[in-house]
């Protein structure tokens, strides 16, 4: 019985041992010195906040905004041309690297939250809150002409890929249509339930897709304003669009949603 109880209390104490790390001097590699001053208290919640001066690395920095920024383009034919709008109303076209050099384009009456270069530079699109789109030729810094007609801001602008034919969507439910280099109306469609808040041609021209709140997209001719196909309901979306890309051979439409998903849409027959 003795030496059971000694044998189980050995063996007790060698469970403790293994437990426990004993350091010696020869066992120390180096000291390191702490301010404790430099301590966070224990128990304090707050983290530590330490102010790290970090270089900019910036190419360039543009200040001539007094507001929020909602859009920027960069130009298609000039790789310094930048142009960009916000809430303050306004908006500049300006040169990468060239700080001395800057256009400021009038100002709306509402938020620039669109712009957008034609396919050949020439031209800039700018769309508002107020629901008019002003073109502006780019190399003299003109007002080409102001396109209306929408009931609602603008929520984006694209040009065809070949030529000066503008689109715009619209916050009242449209899409609009013009030939900027007229400054005519071609076409409205008509059909979406919400806002308008996506939507471009396909690189070849030929068919006009857009999306919107209302969960859908819809495929269109822009010669007759025809649509084409309404994508909706299960498998698709079950809330607004988001965003929309196309293929670069025009056949798919890539769509993103509030539902956090993202589909893809065969443009000419309009299945998921």
């Amino acid at each position: 019985m003795n030496a059971e109880g000694e044998g189980m209390n050995n063996s007790s104490d060698d469970e403790r041992d293994e437990g426990e790390i004993y350091l010696e001097e020869n066992d120390i590699i180096d000291e390191i010195n702490v301010d404790e001053e430099d301590l966070p208290d224990v128990g304090d919640d707050n983290e530590a906040e330490y102010d790290v001066d970090e270089p900019d690395d910036s190419i360039h920095l543009f200040t001539g905004h007094q507001g929020e920024l909602y859009t920027v383009a960069s130009s298609p034919t000039d790789a310094v041309l930048v142009a960009t709008g916000g809430g303050d109303d306004k908006g500049f076209l300006w040169k990468i690297g060239q700080g001395d050099w800057a256009q400021e384009l009038p100002a709306r009456r509402d938020s620039v939250n669109s712009l957008a270069f034609s396919s050949d530079g020439q031209l800039l699109a700018s769309g508002g809150l107020d629901g008019l789109i002003q073109v502006w030729d780019v190399s003299s810094g003109s007002l080409k002409c102001t396109l209306d007609g929408p009931g609602g801001g603008i929520e984006w602008v694209k040009w065809h890929p070949r030529g000066h034919v503008l689109l715009a969507g619209s916050e009242d439910s449209t899409i609009w249509m013009w030939n900027a280099d007229k400054g005519t109306y071609l076409n409205m469609f008509s059909g979406h339930g919400g806002n308008v808040t996506c939507g471009d041609f396909t690189p070849d021209g030929k068919t006009i897709c857009s999306g919107s709140d209302d969960a859908s997209l819809r495929i269109w001719n822009p010669k007759n304003g025809e649509n084409l196909h309404v994508v909706r309901g299960h498998p698709y979306h079950t809330e607004g669009l988001t965003c929309l890309t196309i293929t670069s051979d025009s056949t798919l439409a890539i769509t993103g949603s509030k539902d956090n998903s993202v589909h893809v849409v065969n443009i000419t027959t309009g299945r998921v």
